[in-house]
């Protein structure tokens, strides 16, 4: 009967941490990041965990490109915007002597029937350029997170923790892009950005312009929830200045965007 007497053997008090499903973890990001983050520092760092977010993003954007190739009022806006832009470049050329009216006449209709008749081979070809860029841009902005998460701020983690860091976020990303197909239809406009300056129907070439459409709620909080991640993920108990610099570099690169596609213009899908 001895062993009936024996004290309770020691329970180790901390626990395995509870694996998290797909569910827990989306509403998680949305909801509690900082509890989710908190745990996944905990547990090997799953490729699906980042994949996943990335791909619906993906998927939202090519969608949204389908749906404003096939809706002619969406298309007309799109096509009136890059006509408008062409017009002007072979304006300045003509001006400068570079070419004649009659050239930048010939140009501009050949031109405008190529974009009427070729939605379905942009659509193919933007939904193959989106994959490759998107996860190209992907790569390197979780290689520049990480190297200011270690070397900026002192944190503690290595590349898998900044793509997933940087990653599973873009279940905010991919809700951004649902919210801007919405509300392009509903308003009969091709929107940037969820932005003040969006809706206002600012533009944003100037200063005041490019400020406007940095009020971006949606923008804000995908930032804030990724310093949030990086963070934790970094084993920081300064929460507060992952995030002040995630923003910062979201906006100082923006900022620094904004004046360089003054002179490369082509540059300008590169922009946060």
């Amino acid at each position: 009967m001895d062993e009936f007497n024996k004290p309770d053997e020691p329970i180790d008090e901390v626990e395995e941490e509870e694996e998290l499903g797909f569910t827990d973890k989306f509403i998680s990001v949305l909801t509690e990041p900082g509890i989710l983050f908190s745990k996944l520092s905990n547990l090997p760092v799953k490729t699906m965990d980042w994949f996943i977010p990335v791909l619906i993003l993906i998927i939202t954007v090519i969608a949204m490109q389908f749906i404003i190739f096939t809706n002619p009022t969406l298309k007309s806006v799109v096509i009136d915007k890059q006509m408008e832009r062409i017009e002007k470049s072979l304006q300045e050329a003509v001006d400068k002597g570079q070419m004649t009216q009659a050239q930048a006449d010939e140009q501009l209709e050949r031109t405008a029937e190529f974009m009427e008749q070729g939605g379905s081979m942009q659509i193919v070809f933007g939904a193959i350029g989106t994959f490759i860029f998107v996860f190209i841009f992907f790569f390197i902005v979780a290689g520049v997170f990480l190297l200011v998460a270690k070397f900026a701020l002192g944190g503690t983690g290595d590349y898998k923790a900044s793509m997933l860091a940087y990653g599973l976020p873009n279940y905010i990303g991919a809700l951004n892009v649902i919210v801007m197909i919405l509300a392009s239809i509903l308003l009969g406009k091709v929107l940037e950005n969820v932005s003040v300056g969006s809706f206002m129907g600012i533009e944003s070439e100037g200063i005041f312009g490019w400020f406007m459409h940095k009020l971006d709620p949606l923008s804000i909080w995908f930032y804030t929830v990724v310093g949030i991640a990086y963070a934790k993920m970094f084993k920081s108990e300064n929460t507060v200045k992952y995030i002040a610099t995630i923003l910062g570099i979201w906006i100082g690169f923006s900022l620094i965007m904004h004046f360089v596609t003054k002179v490369f213009p082509f540059l300008k899908q590169f922009g946060m």
